[in-house]
């Protein structure tokens, strides 16, 4: 399919180079949306750009939401996410960006000792089989996290697993997805170097998640782009 002429614009806040738009960017360019990276940390985050664009997704990365001490632009992150939240914005958090999302929605994130990593199914929870998620119940989605969020004050819960029972989540306007549902299956090997330190540290060989990937992946993308196609049919539609 041509992509449409832009006519709107995503703004995605990345954390790590390698934890890009992945499946996303071919598919908001098909929308017609013009699309802006900003590198957090880096490039300086204009909170009226981040209220003013049409969409904004909050990229994964491999830090915490309390880390403001060791990672100061946190700071700046998260009172630009809460001035578009209450502005109404269509917002798409993943992993980290979930992360920032619950916590600015007044959810506790933290550390669990644990972590989740590989691809491995997701439950739906009724409100998740209601929902824009509903393709991917029982589906292995690429998971890559230690830490864990609530569920905000009046969101609805939308998926889990048995080592992280908060998944998903919706409320207004956002999306909040613990799991990698943007992950391109073919530059998995860049998510295998780039995390390295972290799968010797915790024991997984690079190798099964490699062989998940080319046994999971071309499923997962096709699944992955209907989602979020139907989650931007609902935020899209006139209020």
């Amino acid at each position: 399919m041509p992509a449409a002429t832009a006519s709107r614009t995503a703004l995605a806040l990345r954390h790590v180079a390698f934890e890009d738009l992945g499946l996303l960017a071919p598919l908001l360019e098909q929308r017609g949306y013009a699309v802006r990276i900003l590198d957090a940390g880096v490039d300086d985050l204009d909170a009226d750009a981040v209220v003013a664009a049409d969409l904004l997704v909050v990229l994964g990365g491999p830090i915490g939401v309390y880390d403001e001490e060791r990672y100061p632009f946190l700071r700046a992150t998260k009172t630009a996410i809460a001035a578009r939240l209450a502005d109404g914005g269509a917002t798409l958090g993943v992993c980290l960006g979930a992360q920032l999302l619950a916590e600015v929605l007044g959810a506790e994130v933290r550390p669990t000792g644990a972590v989740e990593i590989g691809y491995g199914p997701l439950e739906l929870t009724p409100d998740g089989l209601d929902s824009a998620l509903r393709l991917l119940d029982g589906e292995p989605v690429l998971h890559w996290h230690g830490d864990a969020f609530a569920i905000p004050p009046g969101a609805r819960h939308l998926a889990r697993t048995p080592g992280f029972p908060h998944q998903a989540f919706a409320f207004d306007r956002v999306l909040g997805l613990q799991f990698h549902v943007e992950a391109d299956h073919r530059m998995i090997e860049r998510w295998l170097v780039g995390h390295a330190h972290e799968l010797h540290h915790v024991g997984i060989d690079p190798r099964m998640i490699r062989e998940q990937a080319r046994r999971w992946g071309p499923r997962l993308e096709g699944l992955a782009r209907a989602t979020i196609d139907a989650w931007l049919d609902e935020v899209e539609a006139p209020r």
